[in-house]
């Protein structure tokens, strides 16, 4: 049924890009729900409509990064390798090499170096690579979600960190205008990645229809990734943010805020969360709960839209702990105070 349904789309015209996790309306509307949960003493100037529209817009960024990707071409294998595993972790994947969730390590390159050593340790392990299929040399990976969450947090509290102290100790207009701009640029982009985390497949090595064993029966058809994404909503009547707005709440500081690798360990525990919805969605499939256009009042909408609402939940707990708990930039508070100092006279 999911081959019939997503072929009419194509027919309709629809342009179907990459695999993604969610396609731009629904990452974009998920950054429009973390907006809505704002307090009104958030920085002003990120709560203007034009600044509202900018992170709104943001929210498709890394998914456009790939659009210039052609494996046949080798067009676009630079960016593609740096971005493309930032939008995934396959969890099943990590007892293959000895880890669980609770071991992962918070750095990314230590997790390259535990992914390099056992594989080194145990070749046997792992299934065989096709060069055919791996012009980006990302199959020996499993994806880095959870750290694409955690740098891109820790880059908007350093931006709030430059913007205090600019704001602070006489920076120029233009300084204060341009920080202020790259804290939407970042709000933004992070929203895309905890997006991500939210749609069940992009945690899971079943990403793209069932694979391996399959005593269940459930589809292994490959379009189902990209039904989930977007042709399932764009078949049964799109996404109604102002609605999903009613079931989000004001946005709090996360308490892992207060350990040193807390934002990180909240990363993780969403999409560990999330990968526990892989087989329920699956399973919706093949009770007809996502197929045609009855599927508006199913079950099936029921569960995609409470995977954006806890996207944007998340994403505006993030923002908001990024701004809570943003360190004073002590460095650019000195270089700051030394230039408003008048000239030093002859000697």
């Amino acid at each position: 049924m999911i081959s019939k349904l997503f072929a009419s789309i194509l027919a309709g015209g629809a342009v179907v890009c990459q695999a993604a996790a969610w396609d731009y309306e629904g990452h974009r509307a998920i950054n429009e729900l973390a907006l809505s949960t704002l307090p009104a003493n958030f920085p002003a100037f990120a709560l203007t409509p034009p600044a509202r529209a900018r992170i709104a817009y943001l929210a498709g960024e890394p998914d456009r990064w790939r659009n210039e990707m052609n494996y046949r071409t080798g067009t676009g294998l630079t960016l593609g390798q740096a971005n493309g595993p930032d939008h995934y972790l396959d969890l099943e994947d990590l007892a293959l090499y000895g880890l669980t969730p609770e071991k992962l390590p918070p750095l990314r390159y230590d997790f390259v170096a535990d992914l390099a050593l056992a594989r080194a340790a145990h070749p046997e392990k792992f299934p065989p690579i096709d060069p055919a299929r791996d012009s980006d040399h990302t199959r020996e990976l499993s994806g880095f979600l959870p750290w694409s969450i955690t740098e891109n947090y820790q880059k908007l509290q350093s931006g709030f960190s430059t913007l205090a102290a600019l704001e602070r100790f006489g920076g120029a207009p233009d300084e204060i205008a341009n920080a202020r701009e790259n804290i939407l640029y970042v709000m933004g982009v992070l929203g895309h990645y905890v997006g991500d985390a939210s749609q069940p497949l992009h945690t899971s090595k079943h990403f793209n229809g069932w694979v391996g064993p399959n005593p269940n029966g459930y589809t292994t058809d490959h379009a189902f990734h990209q039904w989930i994404d977007g042709g399932f909503f764009r078949q049964t009547g799109g996404i109604d943010v102002r609605k999903l707005s009613a079931q989000v709440h004001p946005a709090a500081k996360l308490a892992g805020a207060a350990t040193p690798n807390g934002i990180f360990e909240t990363a993780v525990n969403f999409v560990v969360a999330n990968n526990q919805l892989v087989e329920p969605l699956y399973r919706l499939e093949k009770d007809g709960q996502l197929t045609g256009p009855a599927g508006g009042n199913s079950a099936g909408r029921v569960f995609l839209e409470a995977q954006l609402v806890k996207s944007g939940q998340l994403l505006g707990d993030l923002w908001l702990t990024a701004w809570a708990t943003a360190p004073a930039d002590t460095y650019l508070e000195r270089e700051l105070q030394q230039r408003a100092l008048p000239p030093a006279g002859p000697k």
